[in-house]
């Protein structure tokens, strides 16, 4: 019984967008692992920019300096 958690940021990501994840990722389960579909899970968690952190920085300073902005 796989359990995926996919985390985002909220950057307005479709609901086709979401649900291609979540089918893909079944898909690849069901591929690789000749796991069930119908006992995978896959949730999707959209975290706020100020709560996300690459490189040391928050998100947003971090996209900035690779940016040279």
């Amino acid at each position: 019984m796989p359990y995926v958690n996919i985390k985002i940021t909220n950057e307005g990501a479709t609901k086709a967008q979401k649900a291609e994840l979540i089918k893909g990722v079944t898909e690849l389960l069901q591929r690789v692992l000749d796991k069930n579909p119908a006992t995978t899970f896959v949730v999707i968690d959209e975290v706020e920019m100020e709560h996300w952190g690459v490189g040391g920085l928050p998100v947003e300073q971090y996209r900035k300096q690779i940016s040279g902005n």
